[in-house]
């Protein structure tokens, strides 16, 4: 089969042809449709991960899923050959990723059935961007009419939060470049934009002389961002910053960690499918094009997901 693959930290992504995966116990195979680069893919391939996650290489890039079971392990009940799927692929190491033709995953985590109403492109953009951005806005717990500030909004993360927030009736300020950037952020939601380029601080200032209730911290200086908060107010990090990175500042801040279990991936597959979700796709590839594509999400720019078109 068809693969992208790194040979080490740091290594350039490159397609091969490998052997296909057979499942184990409690695994199920999938032909897999579609996927999508995330930054923790990039991360990889830029050398950012070395002694955080086991990996075993040479590694099979990819972590998102959408496509058809064609086997199954020993053991496995729920799951049978032909369903549609999606997830992210959870294992303890790391080896065998989405950008591939098969993957064998574990069903106790990261896979759930695909509901009728969403396609293999929406759902393999989904899994691991959608449950960091309902973890997020989960910790910051928006209410009604509070203010919250998205910095990374328009990534894969952040396009979601916006829209996960608005829907609980909070005010989003979302970071947006002006123009095309800030026009979605507002037809996801969003009720302000503020350029992260300039003085990111001033624009939320002029917007919530008092502080903003929370933020969500996908992007930018930790920091700064903590010091826009109004006393007590939450502060959520999809990037490993907690109350000890933040240096004794009156919030309540938790570093996030998104499990991809069935609960959520279905919770959100069913949001997309209902049309209150929608995941923005900037660009797809096609599976001998995902080299290209880590150097196009490398350069910047990508508002929204980067799908991969594999089957």
């Amino acid at each position: 089969m068809r693969a992208v693959m790194a040979e080490s930290y740091g290594a350039m992504p490159e397609v091969r042809d490998v052997p296909e995966p057979s499942p184990v116990g409690g695994d199920v195979k999938i032909e897999v449709r579609a996927s999508s680069l995330n930054a923790y893919d990039a991360k990889l391939v830029g050398g950012y991960l070395d002694g955080e996650l086991e990996h075993q290489f040479p590694v099979v890039l990819g972590r998102d899923f959408a496509g058809i079971i064609t086997e199954v392990g020993p053991g496995v009940s729920g799951f049978m050959p032909g369903e549609k799927v999606f997830g992210v692929v959870a294992k303890p190491r790391l080896g065998d990723g989405s950008f591939s033709e098969y993957v064998v995953v574990p069903t106790e985590v990261g896979l759930a059935p695909m509901p009728a109403g969403i396609d293999y492109r929406a759902a393999g953009v989904l899994g691991l961007a959608g449950v960091a951005a309902l973890a997020c806005v989960d910790a910051v717990a928006p209410g009604h009419g509070e203010l919250v500030l998205i910095s990374g909004a328009t990534g894969g993360v952040g396009h979601y939060a916006v829209q996960l927030a608005a829907a609980r009736g909070a005010s989003v300020i979302a970071t947006a470049a002006p123009g095309p950037q800030s026009d979605l952020m507002h037809e996801l939601g969003a009720a302000h934009t503020v350029d992260h380029r300039g003085d990111l601080a001033a624009q939320v200032r002029r917007l919530a002389p008092a502080g903003v209730d929370a933020v969500v911290h996908l992007a930018g200086d930790p920091g700064l961002l903590a010091d826009l908060l109004v006393p007590g107010g939450r502060f959520a990090s999809s990037l490993g910053v907690g109350p000890g990175e933040l240096g004794g500042r009156d919030v309540s801040a938790t570093a996030i960690e998104a499990v991809p279990d069935r609960i959520v991936l279905e919770h959100l597959a069913t949001e997309v499918a209902a049309d209150r979700l929608r995941p923005s796709i900037a660009r797809t590839y096609l599976l001998d094009e995902v080299p290209q594509a880590f150097a196009d999400f490398n350069n910047g720019g990508t508002v929204g997901k980067i799908a991969v078109a594999v089957g």
